[in-house]
């Protein structure tokens, strides 16, 4: 045996015991076990490339600790390996050797097992499979039938990321400063038919199951974001003009009780009514800013340190609560992919809208105010007096009260609506039940999750 480091031959004792494996299977998962089952599942490498490079390894050395760990502990472990074989990786690297798909697939595969098994991983190789073989696809496409005869599968229209060089649609992952991570060729946003999966008809079990799941904390909190629930509701804005034959402009909003502070809108570039609203004189800036924001990524442009950008569409919409004109924006800090691709402005009470509003030299009007009715900072909706001080007058439990604001910055926060009409004096919680049936009562909204 050797007695350290330097004494360890590599080339006498790795092959010994990769040779014992194959012939004893100790890694083979048993159906019949009566063991304890454990199941450690690895990411399937891309046979795309010549052979493994160091970030296999590094992350399947970490799950074969598990799996090791958990079979000297009793467990039924089931260590699989497999191929993830399609997809442009593939098709590219076919391409620039000028061989098959297929031959080059199956060579690549080989040569990639030959590797994984010199690194002495303990997979259970009777369990290996390549998404290339018909017996492993031809259940993906069960699967992709019975969403289908579901309604979990259907064909719309949405932004993507479309290479013309590469002539195929890229994920966020392979777009790179605006360039195709193959190849390095330019790419921009573009709306395409397409299938897409109704992913949301379980988004209230995905989140409601957290915690059923043995996850830590911090992962549980990530994945409640990334299922993104917001609670608010749908308003619908009347546009002027020759627009107005489009219908009204729908926006999703989570602070339905700020809906007296809106003053402006703001669409998506790719939105479908950006076109229609968009009058004679703006057309040819709201064009170019489209193409500049096209080749963005929505990380991009949400980025909340980055300078905000955008352009007057020539339109006006009215607010439906005090028929107020405001002026509808084009902007790419708002998606396509959240809500309804089209937001009502507060900037008072909105981080991004406040910015915006300050660029742009917007209107803006406070609507909420801190629940002890103490002094607390906000922007009116005016040019500020001396010394920065407003008071508003709002009545709260039939008394007359005075809330004092200090013209600073834009507050986020609950609190009692002010300047709100019908809505003075209640506290947030209260505003927003009241506004959304008050919207709901004169049809110009509803209760909504997003």
């Amino acid at each position: 045996m050797p007695t350290s480091c330097n004494d360890y031959d590599f080339l006498q004792i790795e092959p010994h015991w990769q040779a014992q494996w194959e012939q004893l299977r100790p890694f083979r998962a048993d159906n019949a076990s009566a063991k304890p089952k454990y199941y450690v599942l690895d990411m399937f490498p891309y046979p795309s490339g010549a052979g493994l490079h160091i970030g296999h390894p590094e992350g399947y050395t970490a799950t074969d600790i598990v799996a090791r760990y958990k079979r000297a502990k009793g467990f039924n472990v089931l260590h699989p390996i497999g191929w993830d074989a399609f997809g442009l990786p593939a098709e590219q690297h076919a391409v620039k050797t000028g061989t098959h798909p297929a031959a080059n697939t199956a060579a690549n595969i080989t040569n990639f097992k030959r590797q994984i098994k010199a690194l002495g991983f303990s997979y259970d190789w009777e369990r290996e499979l390549a998404t290339t073989d018909p017996e492993y696809f031809r259940w993906t496409q069960w699967i992709f039938l019975q969403l289908f005869q579901r309604g979990l599968a259907y064909v719309d229209e949405r932004p993507v990321w479309w290479c013309p060089e590469l002539r195929t649609v890229l994920a966020n992952e392979e777009v790179v400063d605006g360039k195709s991570e193959v190849g390095g060729f330019p790419v921009e946003r573009r709306n395409l038919r397409q299938w897409v999966l109704r992913i949301t008809a379980y988004a209230e079990r995905l989140l409601a199951d957290l915690k059923d799941v043995d996850w830590p904390e911090s992962t549980k909190r990530m994945q409640e974001a990334w299922i993104g629930r917001s609670e608010g509701a749908e308003v619908l804005f009347e546009l002027e003009g020759d627009a107005q034959a489009r219908g009204p402009l729908k926006v999703f909003t989570t602070r339905p009780d700020t809906l007296f502070g809106c003053t402006y809108m703001v669409l998506a570039p790719e939105h479908p009514l950006v076109a229609a609203l968009t009058t004679p004189a703006q057309k040819a800036e709201v064009e170019a800013y489209q193409r500049k924001a096209a080749a963005k990524s929505d990380l991009e442009r949400t980025d909340l340190a980055k300078v905000k950008s955008g352009v007057f569409s020539g339109a006006y919409a009215v607010n439906p609560v005090n028929g107020a004109r405001v002026p509808v924006w084009i902007a790419d800090y708002v998606v396509m992919g959240y809500g309804t691709g089209a937001i009502m402005a507060v900037p008072a009470h909105d981080e991004r809208d406040f910015e915006f509003a300050q660029q742009f030299n917007l209107g803006i009007r406070a609507v909420v105010g801190r629940t002890q009715l103490l002094a607390f900072d906000i922007v009116p909706s005016m040019t500020p007096p001396d010394h920065g001080l407003e008071t508003f007058h709002i009545t709260v439990d039939g008394k007359l009260r005075s809330v004092n604001c200090y013209h600073k910055h834009c507050v986020s926060g609950e609190g009692i609506a002010v300047n709100s009409g019908f809505l003075d004096g209640l506290p947030t919680a209260e505003a927003k039940q009241k506004i959304s049936d008050w919207l709901e009562a004169k049809g110009l909204g509803k209760k909504t999750i997003n």
